[in-house]
């Protein structure tokens, strides 16, 4: 699920937050084995032209316990990644 996003120097930057296990077909949400999270940071669109952008899988030691954990992770995580780009590189250019 993706829940508004921020401008962070000039990118857009959206919290992607989703259950640690699937749901079956024909069970309840299955919340209780936490949430996994990933950041998705695109250029703002301009125009008639598809804005580019990149999504980012946080590897996390274990699930987060709640959404808002996830959700801050995801934001943190978009941060250091822009902010340790060097100048002659773009964040949705780099190689992981």
């Amino acid at each position: 699920m993706t829940t508004g996003f921020r401008l962070y120097r000039g990118l857009e930057v959206y919290p992607l937050v989703y259950p640690h296990r699937a749901t079956e077909p024909g069970s309840a949400r299955n919340y209780d084995e936490g949430f996994d999270a990933a950041v998705r940071i695109q250029e703002p669109g301009i125009g008639g032209e598809a804005p580019r952008c990149r999504v980012f899988r946080i590897e996390a030691k274990s699930p987060f316990r709640n959404t808002g954990d996830a959700r801050r992770a995801s934001t943190a995580y978009a941060e250091h990644l822009i902010d340790t780009c060097s100048e002659d590189t773009h964040v949705l250019d780099v190689e992981l």
